[in-house]
């Protein structure tokens, strides 16, 4: 399909109840600062439309010039939009992305925060996870992981265990930890919703040791059942090299296709969000106070030097993170 390109007075009408209300004024207002007269673009694929024509009325309340743009579902996490809709972005005062695949780790998502877009990425959101997540107090999730991240910052090394396995060495030289706030008023800023993690790019390969993924499956873009079977990864020189549990074949498919830099170790992150829980959804899965997640493939966009149209996060349950000397989370509890 082309990208279809609707004014918010071309959208259909729909009123608003007052808990929808409350959470479009939490993201327009106080998530990204949206000002009477800038330029708003909605970026969204058939399956996420029905949401994303919610956040263009919920733009509409505060903006003028609001626009939304559908385009094709995406092939995978990474993947660039069509060169409309990295146009559009980069044309754009404020960007919200409700797509089924990731925009975030793109080459259009980079140009456009460069250019001063202030971007709200949200891959795979609901309406339910949207309700629930979104109105949040943004200033303790900034101060939270505001705090982790300048932990991940100071450490040159990590090591990430859990009681379901895991024992992964990370090396953080020379690489700078990132907050995901869930505040995105300053030109340029950009971030996931629902917001709160504190990640990092781990420098390129020198991880090695066992991942056990027993929360959240990258394989599977899923969360494990109680009593399931986890994702298990065996990593060595910064790249996973054996692989066992659900979903491994399509991974498989996934590393032949993209070649060794799909396999890379991206990503450290630790989850801060209060009102995220663990559901089949990675976006939201991610962001769950007591979890980490490690993610593989692209990390050009945030410190690292892998670029490919590739980023999958996995979660796990009750991490042990100690960096630096510091202990930044124990067995699922915050150390901030």
């Amino acid at each position: 399909m082309a990208v279809l390109e609707l004014a918010a007075g071309e959208v259909a009408p729909r009123a608003l109840d007052p808990d929808e209300a409350a959470m479009l004024e939490a993201v327009v207002r106080q998530s990204l600062g949206v000002g009477a007269g800038e330029r708003v673009v909605v970026v969204t694929d058939p399956p996420q439309r029905p949401l994303a024509e919610l956040f263009v009325h919920g733009a509409a309340r505060a903006a003028a010039d609001v626009r939304l743009l559908v385009m094709p579902v995406a092939r995978e996490h990474g993947s660039e939009p069509p060169p409309r809709v990295a146009e559009a972005m980069a044309s754009a005062d404020v960007c919200l992305l409700p797509t089924s695949k990731s925009l975030s780790h793109t080459h259009a998502r980079q140009a456009a925060s460069a250019a001063g877009a202030r971007i709200a990425s949200m891959p795979s959101i609901t309406y339910e996870m949207a309700m629930r997540t979104l109105r949040v107090d943004y200033a303790a999730i900034a101060r939270v992981t505001e705090a982790l991240a300048d932990m991940l910052s100071a450490a040159d090394t990590a090591r990430l265990t859990s009681p379901g396995g895991s024992d992964l060495h990370l090396d953080l030289t020379g690489r700078r930890g990132l907050a995901d706030t869930g505040v995105f008023t300053a030109p340029g800023a950009f971030g996931n919703l629902p917001a709160g993690e504190a990640f990092i790019a781990p420098l390129e390969g020198r991880a090695h040791g066992t991942l056990v993924m027993d929360a959240a499956s990258l394989a599977l873009d899923d969360q494990i059942p109680s009593g399931g079977e986890p994702l298990v990864l065996t990593v060595r020189d910064g790249r996973v090299c054996e692989m066992h549990g659900p979903g491994v074949e399509a991974l498989r498919v996934v590393f032949a296709q993209l070649g060794g830099g799909a396999r890379t170790i991206a990503e450290l992150g630790i989850g801060a969000n209060p009102a995220a829980r663990v559901t089949g959804n990675l976006l939201e899965s991610e962001k769950v106070v007591g979890t980490a997640h490690v993610a593989l493939g692209s990390n050009v966009h945030f410190g690292g030097v892998v670029d490919v149209p590739f980023h999958r996060d996995g979660v796990i349950d009750r991490p042990t993170i100690a960096a630096g000397g510091a202990v930044l989370i124990d067995d699922g509890r915050l150390a901030v």
